[in-house]
């Protein structure tokens, strides 16, 4: 490896430091100065349990000679215990990283510790509403690595710079999620302050975006595509169902019969939109026209209304691929919109009817906590009517639902 001075002889000299090339230059007891293209570092040599072992101990530019023999010194003094130095100094930084993780974690780790305290709250564990996606995708490749002390807001601002016009909603999502991550963290004894996310957002900017509706079908044009779903195909009715029943893709797609008693289809908790704490079992009245549909549903299956190809029930991308081939002029979830307008322009019923027929939450927590009617009666009046408006039938209705 070219010119070996000193070997376990003549202790270094500065001079001779000072004048090393390329090559090993020991200084007795295992120290030794290896040099490599003209940088140096310290290394001590020992032996444990008979085998030869190589101690770094840092950088020949950073550490002097006398340094350097103090850390020999005291390694040496950890091998007279018995125990092998490079392992008692892994454990030793090991158990620094930790303590450093408690008290100042990476952005990284913050982030899943605050995930993991939602959790519970979040839909699906969190799955279904992808709260941690924003944060995985623009977040954590910026700053998972930063310790939440040192996060500037220039850092949070570089992050999302690329996105926060093309893609300003994601955007706020991540920004609002990063906040709520730093007051987590401030309210854990870290080191750091909620205000740099805030600072962060101002650096950015206003942007004058523009709330993009989902596209919804006319309700004058309703009618007749609910004619064009005619052919009783597991598809097709399930689209006439989500028309008829105005619950959303997921909570109709995964229908059940057993969910079904007589006129009221019960939608479990887990299929309604919201926060776990805040959701409940929602009570559907089911129209004359969607009983029809019950009824050809069971000649097909036997657990779910409207089965998949293979297993399980319907997939969400079939419905989205029959609305385009009876050329829908909306999306599924804008049949909801349809009939929202509907009711607006017919006055077919109350704003508190209307509401609640789409599972809407109703005025504050105290009138909740007073007002517990879901309306059944009432919403099977409008549900009654909407659908014989859909159907083109006369509704047996005589009275408005008010």
């Amino acid at each position: 490896m070219g010119l070996i001075v000193g070997r376990e002889r003549n202790k270094l000299t500065a001079i001779q430091l000072k004048n090393a090339g390329d090559g090993r230059f020991y200084d007795g007891g295992g120290l030794m100065l290896v040099r490599t293209a003209g940088a140096g570092k310290w290394v001590w040599r020992y032996s444990y349990l008979g085998r030869r072992r190589d101690m770094g101990l840092g950088p020949q530019t950073a550490i002097s000679l006398a340094e350097a023999r103090k850390m020999r010194d005291l390694w040496a003094s950890v091998l007279a215990k018995g125990d092998d130095p490079i392992s008692v100094r892994d454990a030793e930084r090991e158990a620094a990283r930790r303590e450093m993780d408690r008290q100042d974690p990476t952005f990284e780790r913050m982030a899943q510790i605050v995930f993991e305290a939602k959790r519970d709250s979040l839909r699906g564990g969190g799955t279904r509403g992808r709260w941690m996606s924003p944060i995985r995708l623009y977040m954590i490749p910026a700053l998972g690595r930063k310790r939440m002390s040192s996060i500037h807001q220039t850092d949070i601002h570089a992050a999302l710079k690329p996105i926060w016009r093309d893609k300003h909603p994601t955007a706020i999502k991540a920004i609002n999620r990063t906040k709520i991550i730093f007051e987590q963290a401030r309210l854990m004894g870290v080191d750091c302050d909620p205000f740099t996310v805030e600072s962060a957002k101002h650096m950015l900017g206003d942007v004058d975006h523009k709330v993009r509706h989902l596209k919804a079908t006319p309700w004058q044009e309703v009618p007749a595509l609910f004619a064009r779903l005619a052919e009783p195909s597991a598809v097709n009715l399930c689209l006439r169902w989500c028309i008829l029943t105005l619950v959303r893709s997921h909570g109709c797609r995964a229908a059940r019969f057993e969910e079904i008693q007589g006129d009221v289809w019960t939608v479990p908790a887990a299929r309604i939109k919201g926060r776990s704490a805040h959701v409940q079992d929602f009570r559907v009245p089911i129209s004359k026209p969607a009983q029809e549909i019950v009824e050809i549903a069971s000649e097909i299956s036997g657990d779910y209304l409207f089965p998949g190809l293979k297993h399980g029930h319907i997939s969400d991308v079939a419905l989205n691929k029959a609305l385009k081939r009876v050329g829908a002029a909306g999306t599924l979830h804008g049949f909801r919109t349809s009939f929202r307008t509907w009711v607006q322009d017919t006055d077919a019923c109350t704003f508190e009817v209307a509401e609640t027929v789409l599972g809407h939450r109703i005025g504050g927590t105290v009138e909740r906590s007073y007002a517990r009617s879901d309306l059944l009666d009432r919403r099977r009046v409008v549900m009654e009517k909407w659908a014989g408006f859909v159907t083109r039938r006369p509704a047996d209705v005589v009275r408005i639902a008010r």
